[in-house]
């Protein structure tokens, strides 16, 4: 065990728009649990959403909630049972742990646990944005000297990409693929994509500054949507982008060189439409993106392409690994999307910027990452 400081500080959310820097217990360990120093923590559009409204769908703050869920940091206590990791070794926290007992887990499929406990998510009151946190053994992997601290706290939403587009999507070399949303995870979708070998990658988004750092950091083309007609239709409007796309990058609907997957990292409805006009005949779609609960989509072209159409629910078995792989063998970057830093006690500050988009000399915001306590 390393020598532990006294204190706990943590980032508390109280209420909307209601956040205190208090200190909590240190965690007493059990069994397999270990205790964590963390070392960075990345701000998630989920934890600012938690900020701005107390809750996402049925998930509802009701009582004080430390956040924070994207971290990496150095095993500092081992409790009684936890094996396979020592003292001082620095890894990436997979923030959250299945029942281990229910069919999910068992069959492997332990992200779709009823009764998964995951960080900063509610009712488990505990976040990794504070100095002390604790794990299962098996949800910390060991990360190599090549990879960072602020690569490690960055796997967590690297590993929704390699789950979109490497077990569910199944992306292969050579294939084609149009990801609509450059934020944060859409970004890393692209990046695994090229990473798998993907001939093609089409990032589709509103914002031109969004696009021109795609285009910089992954993607092999970008298309800046026209705006909808007045009294257009959504579906009409879906099916129109989807063939301005087509023409204005010169891609067929069918046969060599087609848009063979989709991930929508955005979770707007048009966006959604669009990608499944856009697929060819037995390409898959994967939603990754959150958006409106319930939404029209174009079933026509569903049924007649003969599409899959997948959801895309954090990450699970292999993909921390995989992610942790592709960054340490360089075929990943993470450190172009690192915009901006604070310290621990400024992260009221860092969730505003990351809230706005932008800071205040108007750079905009990829991904923030906040320094652990002092």
């Amino acid at each position: 065990m390393c020598q532990l400081k006294s204190d706990n500080p943590s980032f508390v959310l109280h209420g909307v728009e209601d956040v205190k820097i208090e200190n909590r217990p240190i965690p007493e360990l059990e069994n397999d649990e270990v205790l964590v120093e963390v070392a960075k923590t990345g701000i998630c559009g989920s934890d600012v959403h938690y900020l701005q409204h107390g809750k996402i769908g049925s998930f509802v703050v009701k009582e004080p909630m430390c956040l924070g869920h994207e971290s990496s940091g150095k095993v500092v206590k081992l409790g009684p049972k936890a094996a396979g990791l020592k003292v001082g070794q620095r890894v990436a926290l997979e923030p959250g742990m299945g029942c281990r007992t229910c069919d999910m887990c068992k069959g492997g499929l332990y992200e779709l646990c009823p009764n998964m406990t995951f960080a900063a998510t509610p009712p488990y009151i505990y976040g990794t944005l504070c100095r002390y946190y604790k794990l299962v053994a098996d949800m910390l992997h060991p990360i190599p000297d090549a990879v960072s601290d602020e690569d490690g706290a960055m796997m967590e939403p690297l590993s929704v990409a390699v789950h979109s587009l490497s077990k569910l999507a199944k992306c292969k070399s050579g294939d084609n693929v149009v990801i609509f949303g450059a934020g944060p995870v859409g970004l890393l979708c692209m990046a695994v994509a090229k990473a798998l070998g993907a001939a093609r990658i089409v990032a589709v988004d509103i914002q031109q500054e969004r696009l021109d750092f795609a285009k910089s950091y992954a993607a092999t083309d970008v298309f800046l949507p026209p705006k909808k007609n007045d009294g257009e239709d959504m579906d009409v409007y879906a099916e129109r982008i989807s063939a301005e796309i087509l023409a204005a990058l010169d891609i067929p609907a069918i046969g060599s060189g087609a848009l063979n997957i989709c991930i929508d990292a955005s979770g707007a409805a048009v966006c959604i439409a669009t990608g499944l006009h856009l697929l060819r005949p037995d390409g898959t779609f994967v939603q990754v993106g959150m958006g409106a609960p319930t939404i029209p989509i174009p079933m026509f072209a569903i049924v007649t392409k003969q599409l899959r159409v997948l959801g895309s629910f954090r990450y699970g078995q292999g993909d921390y690994p995989l992610a942790i792989s592709l960054v340490s063998r360089g075929l990943v970057d993470l450190k172009p999307l690192v915009t901006h830093r604070y310290k621990f006690q400024d992260a009221r500050e860092a969730f505003d910027i990351t809230k706005a988009g932008k800071d205040k000399d108007g750079k905009p915001v990829i991904k923030v990452i906040i320094d652990p306590p002092q």
